[in-house]
């Protein structure tokens, strides 16, 4: 059977993200979401997304498809269910599909003559932005189980501070040594050639993915994810930090998400409470104002290639869009449009010909090309986000 992942009506709520990438490409716990089903199913999966990523993220379509919804995480008894689907059978939960079987003749589907398969069960969903820091921690726990499933951590080093050492895992390559790891509040898990530097105390659920660095003294409340090949240091909590990604200096980073290609200034602080204990809100694009979040803490949520110059910070529930270069003094307005330049005196634009010539420099130092796709995709970017850009 051929599986493919289709972004559903939640790629425009989690944007800034979904700019750059298939919802399927979340990071959300140890993997993404394309990851997760492709470890549960047992096959690659493609993607169905906005007509401007398809060069980069393609669909393969066969005669027989079962498409699945990029916002709901797999587990063991859903996977089951898609596993048994069969033509003109559709999973559905609430007014919302899950999954359904297709043949590759249908250009539009009418769900009116499937069978239609009630999920009525728990499912981990990623609707919004704020789901994917709020959801962390379970997200953590599930992968933690699949990838380490009859697998043997490697040897703890006896310099390190352990609490709850059968939670966790470590992967080959992994250097850390005199850091202390509390895994008794939830799972632990440190990638392939990933390093925690000394003085490091860090609390689960945590994970660390390959090639990723926690510098000296770091201070890590869980959930949290440091995505591929980034660096944190200073206090983070409860964040998730998709790849390529750095914070690498004191100040705090709280309930917020970063894209891939952030850099965050030495002693960068977000606020994820407001001084009145209000509700937090987050500028919602769809809308073009400020939607709620039901949530008492939420941070800061930075789209790709966006960076902040030293001491910047952040007010409680600031949207930060793609491509943004953001300095100076004072709190920055609580939405930052994408390829805009400047602080909270104002913004200009970040025109696409100097964005482009960062890019190509911060990716070539971690031997990546910043390749022509890529160029095409922040062009579009760079025009579908133009009216919110005052100059």
């Amino acid at each position: 059977m051929n599986y493919i992942l289709f972004d559903g009506p939640s790629r425009h709520n989690l944007l800034p993200f979904t700019f750059t990438r298939p919802v399927a490409d979340i990071r959300v716990g140890i993997l993404t979401i394309r990851e997760k089903w492709e470890k549960h199913l047992g096959f690659t999966i493609t993607t169905l997304t906005e007509e401007y990523l398809s060069e980069k993220y393609p669909m393969v379509e066969l005669d027989e498809n079962v498409m699945i919804n990029a916002s709901y995480l797999p587990n063991q008894e859903l996977v089951a269910i898609i596993r048994g689907l069969e033509e003109n059978q559709a999973i559905f939960q609430g007014e919302d599909v899950i999954a359904f079987f297709s043949k590759d003749t249908q250009d539009e589907i009418d769900f009116e003559t499937y069978e239609a398969i009630e999920y009525n069960e728990t499912v981990l969903k990623i609707e919004h932005t704020w789901d994917i820091f709020a959801n962390n921690g379970e997200a953590i726990q599930a992968d933690f189980e699949l990838l380490t499933r009859d697998r043997q951590s490697q040897p703890i080093s006896s310099t390190n501070q352990i609490l709850g050492a059968q939670h966790i895992f470590i992967e080959e390559g992994a250097q850390l040594e005199f850091v202390t790891l509390n895994a008794n509040s939830g799972p632990i898990y440190i990638g392939k050639n990933a390093e925690i530097m000394e003085g490091s105390v860090i609390r689960g659920p945590f994970a660390l993915c390959e090639h990723a660095t926690v510098k000296m003294g770091a201070k890590i409340y869980g959930p949290t994810t440091v995505g591929p090949h980034s660096k944190v240091g200073g206090e983070v909590n409860n964040s998730v930090i998709f790849g390529y990604s750095n914070k690498g200096h004191d100040g705090f980073l709280g309930n917020s998400v970063l894209g891939e290609w952030c850099n965050l200034g030495a002693d960068t602080n977000n606020s994820n409470l407001k001084n009145n204990y209000a509700e937090v809100r987050l500028w919602d694009y769809q809308t073009e104002g400020f939607a709620r979040t039901g949530l008492q803490f939420c941070g800061l949520m930075m789209g790709d290639h966006s960076k902040c110059g030293i001491n910047t910070m952040f007010n409680t529930g600031t949207v930060v869009g793609v491509s943004a270069n953001i300095f100076g003094s004072g709190f920055p307005r609580n939405f930052v449009p994408s390829f805009s330049w400047g602080g909270h005196s104002g913004f200009t634009t970040y025109v696409t010909k100097k964005a482009f010539e960062v890019a190509e420099v911060v990716m070539k130092r971690r031997n990546i090309t910043f390749s022509e796709q890529d160029k095409a995709i922040l062009e579009q970017v760079f025009e579908d986000t133009k009216k919110w850009r005052k100059s």
